[in-house]
């Protein structure tokens, strides 16, 4: 008969395992172990044969010398030097999620300080710079096979709403003239120059791996 063993690094009502045991011996621990494999399953999105973590909503930021959107062939919205801010809405977020990517987006140091010389200290506030944020719900695109899916994308209706809010909360934090965005559902053409190129990806569901105790840098 197989010895079943198993290495258990985790506490169990008050002893610590730190060596191999015979699982078959011990059921209440076996079932405690297969409790903890289906709650970490929950908490996944289970899409063919693979599997992905449920993100919160996600940000791709490019620092440009410009950028603009087109929209049948009109230009709609431009900047000169800043950043352009892809955003996805997962269908899970909520207010606390557009905060976090408004302020970091904001705060992120993504230029260089000619005084002190230092390479990533000022952020587009500091230089005075712009915001162009497009929405692109395809930031939370999956392969099925070969197509993509986007089902756990916010959907249209309640999607529309969200990013109106989260362009306002950039336009409070900021300066309303400075931070433009494009036409949310529309086919668009986005041209942009990066400049580096500097490019940085933010998920909201980093602000949850800062409330351990720590004070969260802006």
């Amino acid at each position: 008969m197989s010895s079943n063993l198993g290495f258990i690094p985790f506490q169990y009502q008050g002893l610590h395992f730190h060596k191999p045991l015979q699982l078959h011996k011990f059921p209440r621990i076996h079932s405690a172990i297969d409790r903890h494999k289906r709650h970490k399953r929950r908490n996944r999105v289970g899409l063919g044969r693979r599997k992905f973590l449920i993100k919160s909503m996600k940000a791709v930021i490019q620092r440009v010398a410009s950028a603009s959107v087109e929209v049948e062939g009109r230009t709609v919205s431009a900047i000169g030097p800043g950043l352009l801010v892809l955003v996805g809405l997962h269908e899970s977020d909520l207010e606390s999620d557009a905060e976090y990517i408004c302020r970091k987006v904001l705060n992120m140091r993504l230029y260089p300080n000619e005084k002190s010389g230092k390479t990533w200290d000022q952020n587009v506030m500091q230089r005075n710079y712009e915001v162009l944020l497009v929405s692109q719900f395809t930031l939370y695109g999956v392969l099925k096979g070969n197509k993509p899916d986007f089902h756990v994308a916010m959907p249209p209706e309640k999607a529309k709403l969200f990013y109106a809010s989260l362009v306002e909360k950039f336009r409070k934090a900021y300066n309303m003239d400075a931070v433009k965005d494009g036409v949310f559902g529309a086919m668009m053409k986005v041209n942009l120059v990066n400049d580096g190129p500097v490019t940085m990806q933010l998920d909201s569901a980093q602000s949850s791996r800062n409330t351990n105790g720590a004070v969260e840098a802006p």
